[in-house]
């Protein structure tokens, strides 16, 4: 665990114990390293690894032994979590709840991509996951059950019926 920027509530040791239940709740072999730093940061490595100019709330870094590994053999490291500090502490604000609390939401998020889960592509099976583990983690609302809120509520204010999802 690297705290680059301090979370009040969350030390290290404390963001370790939580990280090692997610792993074993969502079934993650291999250890997770996890940064919490700033949006500046967030914003390099999303430029440098997904060419996107901007900063994020989590990106995620699979281990490539890991991939290899897991086919064969359990693996010692699963991947790298980074977390921006700035962006959990203004989404914890505007959703009422704790920064530490939100750093462990996006360290679940986090955690489960790193276990292979894609909510881009997999019909909505990562959303699924991440609300039961959630619910089992004692956390606030999930980041993906938050992006379907979000955008309900804005079909909702145009007038426009909500879309299903399968």
């Amino acid at each position: 665990m690297i705290l680059q920027k301090k979370i009040e509530g969350l030390s290290g040791g404390t963001l370790a114990r939580f990280i090692l239940r997610a792993r074993r709740e969502a079934g993650l072999r291999g250890t997770v390293d996890v940064l919490i730093t700033g949006s500046a940061a967030l914003r390099s490595l999303n430029r440098q690894f997904r060419g996107k100019n901007k900063a994020t709330d989590v990106l995620t870094f699979p281990s490539l032994a890991s991939s290899v590994a897991n086919s064969r053999r359990r693996s010692a490291v699963a991947g790298e979590i980074a977390i921006s500090a700035d962006i959990a502490t203004q989404n914890a604000v505007r959703l009422r709840h704790s920064p530490a609390q939100e750093i462990k939401v996006l360290a679940l998020h986090g955690i489960l991509h790193l276990a292979g889960f894609d909510h881009e592509r997999d019909n909505g099976e990562m959303g699924r996951k991440e609300a039961k583990l959630r619910r089992a983690l004692g956390l606030p609302a999930a980041l993906i059950e938050r992006a379907q809120d979000g955008e309900r509520s804005l079909l909702k204010r145009a007038g426009k019926p909500a879309r299903r999802r399968a």
